[in-house]
Parts: C-alpha cells; structure tokens; sequence
C-alpha cells in the first residue's frame, strides 16, 4: 500500500464524497470557465490538504456537513493560489502540465483564481460558517504577506534565518495551519484543541517548506521544477542562507553578486550549489526541518490513539521524507 493510501485509510469515504462535493462547488454555466475548471480539476494534485481537514476533525470528533464545507473551503483557496502564482512567477508549466496562465494568458488567469476564491467565500457564508471563514481569511493575509516579504527580500538580498522562518510560516505553513483547525473548529473541538491542532499544521507546514526548498539541491527528475530554480528567482531558502553565514567576507560578496547579475548563468548557479553542499548547507537544513517534524509528533502525543492520529504520524513523516 502507498503511503498516500495509508494516510487516506480512515476517512477514504470522506474523500469520496468529498470530491461530489468539491466539484459541485465549482460547477459555473460560463462555457469557457467550465472547459477551464474542467481542466484543473483533472489535473489536481495529492489533496493533501482536504486529508489535513478531515483527518484533525477525526482525531477530534464525529466528521460533519461543517467538515466538508471546511476542506472544500481549503481546497478552492489553495487551488486560486496555485492560479494566481503561476502568474506572479510567470509560471508555463504546473505539475508537468501546462498552466492556466500559459494556456489562457494572465488576464484569464487571473479572473478564474478570482472566481475560485470567491466560490470558497460563498460557500462559507452560505452554510453560515463564519468561523471557518475567519481562519481562512487569515490565512489568505498570511500568503499575500508572505509573498510580499519574499518579493521585498530577493530584492534586497539581505533576508535572515529568521526572515526565511517568518516568510515560510506566512507562506506555506499558516495554509496548512489552517487545515488542522477548521478541521478541529469543524467538530466543535475545545478552544485549546483548535490551538494545539493549529499549531500543529503550522510545525507541519514550516517542515514541507524546507523539505521542498532542499529539492533545489536535488538532482532528481521527479521533483517537478528544475535544480537550482529558486537561486534563478532570487529566492534565499534555508541552505544558501547557512551558507552565507558560514564563509567569509569575500566569498559572501561573491555569492551575493552573482545572485543578483548572473542567477540566470547555468554554470555559475551550479557553483553556488555546489558551495552549499560542500559548507554544510543541506545537513543544517534537513536538521531543522526534523526539529519541526518533532514539535509536529510531539503536540499529536497529547491525544488518544485513534486511525486519524496514525495517519497524521504517517502524513507527518512523508512531508519530511518525500521525493516530490
């Protein structure tokens, strides 16, 4: 059995019904925004984060109508986002599919991730799911901030260890955050349980984060990006960031400026990854990302043993071990 069928295995059902559920919410009588949702539907990814919603209610309570609501919520939102980074990045290519903004162009793009958003905003207020709907929107000021952040920083190029944690926790992490507690809030789960479920995700979340950053390093053709992308874009993650901080002056001022003039130069981002992997970079990063991956066990300890906590143990350790 697959991992990803493990972690599925007590709410498998759910999903089921889930994806009923998920599709109606995006059902639209436009002819082009149909064949364009039709064709993001098919090309949909693990849904890892539906899995996060229903799994914390499960470890919390008896799975409900707010339940569904919450993971469709989840899925929309994460979906718009996909749309809409495909434009920021200026992305053709999306799980080795062409992407909306390569096929449709930008303007299309970006309405259809409108569309999207709007459809998950709807439906929360329609079943009247207003606290779902807080710790959602939240999340949605967590992204746009990070993202921000992230855009301020590559230019500058002057991002910190702690700049790098902040901009992942908004980025990626508060999303996953948001799974685990809509999921908990979904139940009815006590105020400190939403807390504690919270932070759950967002230890989770901050662990995948570095995980998908140490990809860059990686030689592997399964990833979906190429080696050395996110030094091309500017982006400093954890491993360039510990190796800025550990060479000297002028290999530094280096590195830094060929960042910023030559990161399009194959050879050159070669240079810096081989830099990285020769000063320690990858082994600091993976040690931290397993830091995460033990704050995330360590709060799951706190509750009964059930199917939903085992497969959140499992989700917890295929985040951190994955190979894409």
């Amino acid at each position: 059995m697959s991992t990803l069928k493990q972690i599925n295995k007590p709410i498998s059902s759910e999903m089921a019904e889930f994806e009923k559920y998920f599709k109606s919410a995006l059902d639209t009588n436009i002819p082009l925004l149909r064949i364009i949702i039709d064709f993001l539907y098919r090309r949909k990814g693990k849904q890892l984060r539906p899995m996060l919603v229903f799994l914390s209610a499960k470890l919390l309570g008896e799975i409900n109508q707010s339940t569904y609501t919450a993971a469709s919520m989840i899925e929309l939102l994460h979906t718009a986002t996909l749309v809409h980074d495909d434009v920021v990045d200026e992305a053709y290519e999306r799980r080795g599919f062409f992407s909306i903004n390569a096929l449709w162009k930008s303007k299309v793009a970006v309405l259809v991730g409108d569309y999207i958003l709007s459809k998950g905003l709807l439906l929360s207020v329609k079943n009247k799911e207003y606290d779902l709907l807080e710790i959602m929107s939240e999340a949605v000021k967590e992204m746009s901030e990070g993202e921000l952040y992230q855009i301020e920083k590559a230019r500058k190029l002057d991002i910190t260890e702690d700049d790098y944690f902040e901009i992942i926790r908004k980025k990626t992490a508060s999303l996953i955050a948001s799974c685990t507690a809509n999921g908990a809030k979904s139940v009815k789960a006590s105020e400190e349980s939403i807390a504690d479920l919270k932070q759950f995700g967002e230890y989770l979340g901050i662990a995948f984060q570095i995980r998908d950053d140490l990809f860059d390093y990686s030689n592997s053709k399964k990833i979906g990006k190429p080696t050395g992308n996110d030094i091309k874009e500017k982006k400093m993650t954890l491993p360039l960031i510990f190796t800025l901080n550990n060479i000297d002056h002028k290999s530094r001022r280096k590195v830094i400026k060929t960042i910023k003039r030559n990161n399009n130069n194959a050879q050159k981002v070669q240079e810096i990854i081989s830099l990285v992997k020769s000063t320690g970079g990858l082994e600091y990063s993976e040690q931290k990302m397993n830091d995460y991956k033990v704050k995330a066990l360590n709060i799951l300890e706190k509750y009964p043993n059930n199917e939903a906590k085992e497969s959140l143990k499992i989700l917890v350790e295929y985040a951190t071990t994955r190979k894409k």
